[in-house]
């Protein structure tokens, strides 16, 4: 009996396992298309690489090529920010934008963009710290302030209303300096929206660092999420240091998204989708959902950021407003198929 048991346990691991590196392989498969398809379509719609010409090449290496790489770092970013958050609270709806981190990073560029046009000293002192550099200040400092008003890591509910709280208030910031200096309102309108336009080499660089960071220590700490399932009493129980791992989970939910959110702005949906995508097509440990999901919500933004580029050529659309309908859609979708799976079974009863 007890070997019968043992075989079907096997035999049913042996099966996630193979799943799980078809969908891999399916996902990376699927980003190298995307990448493909990203540097083949530009702001005039389609004009693929192998036309000649060293305008050509430069427009490829100096635009398209770190834009949709850009794209999908992100994405992956984002989802990566997702799953932690999701597996981290036990909460399905959580999305990388908790914790303020979306609020602080935007404050940051808000205050960043308003003292350039206070005096040179000031422009000057705005131009060495980046764009990049006030998003990762922004966000750091939000999440500081949602884990002092939430007295630490260890009450996950009063963690999830301090970042709501914070995220309302910092928002708040933001729209009051737009308001006292107009002349930032175009540059923020295109941060608030989303756009990987910008996207350079540079950038492609810090969002390749910072994914690398997160998904290693995401990955380490994924035997405690899959412990968290069970609940804390049972995590703490199989010996999981609970309030250390929390820490390091939420500094690197922090970095994922003040990464991403520092390069393409605010761009929602595809941390909270990314992951219910993986888990619809089959149960999976911690690990793989971390891995799968990262690679799907890039191919998802750079989808969308293809689908922005196509749409309406040569006039773009930014992303954020692509991966906001998509997004919506399918979590409408989503509660439909759910209460109508529930309703039938209520009748059935």
């Amino acid at each position: 009996m007890h070997a019968r048991s043992a075989s079907s346990t096997s035999s049913a691991s042996s099966a996630t396992s193979a799943r799980t590196a078809a969908q891999l392989v399916a996902l990376l498969l699927l980003g190298a298309v995307l990448l493909a398809l990203g540097l083949a379509i530009g702001s005039l719609g389609w004009s693929p690489w192998t036309e000649a010409g060293d305008t050509m090449r430069l427009i490829l290496w100096d635009i398209r090529a770190p834009r949709s790489i850009g794209a999908w770092l992100a994405g992956a970013l984002l989802a990566l920010a997702g799953a932690i958050a999701q597996g981290l609270f036990r909460n399905p709806l959580a999305d990388p934008y908790l914790l303020g981190c979306s609020a602080g990073a935007s404050l940051g560029v808000a205050a960043l963009l308003f003292i350039m046009g206070i005096s040179p000293a000031a422009a000057a002192l705005a131009l060495r710290v980046g764009m990049t550099g006030a998003a990762f200040v922004g966000a750091i400092g939000a999440v500081l302030l949602t884990l002092v008003l939430a007295r630490g890591v260890t009450q996950s509910l009063r963690l999830l209303l301090a970042g709501v709280v914070v995220g309302v208030v910092l928002g708040s910031g933001s729209a009051l300096l737009t308001l006292m200096n107009p002349d930032i309102l175009r540059a923020m309108q295109a941060f608030m929206l989303g756009s990987t336009g910008y996207v350079g080499w540079s950038a492609v660089q810090v969002m390749v660092v910072s994914l690398g960071l997160c998904l290693l220590t995401a990955l380490g700490c994924s035997r405690t999420l899959d412990a968290l399932t069970l609940g804390e009493d049972t995590a703490r129980s199989l010996g999981q240091r609970l309030t250390l791992i929390r820490l390091v989970l939420i500094a690197a939910l922090s970095l994922a998204t003040g990464a991403a959110v520092a390069q393409c702005g605010l761009i929602a949906f595809v941390g909270l989708v990314a992951p219910h995508l993986v888990r619809s097509w089959g149960p999976t440990t911690h690990g793989a959902l971390l891995l799968l999901s990262a690679l799907t919500g890039g191919a998802l933004l750079l989808a969308a950021d293809i689908a922005a580029r196509w749409v309406i050529a040569p006039q773009e659309l930014p992303v954020g407003i692509i991966t906001a309908l998509l997004g919506g859609s399918y979590l409408l979708w989503l509660m439909h198929r759910r209460k109508a799976h529930f309703g039938g079974a209520g009748g059935s009863q």
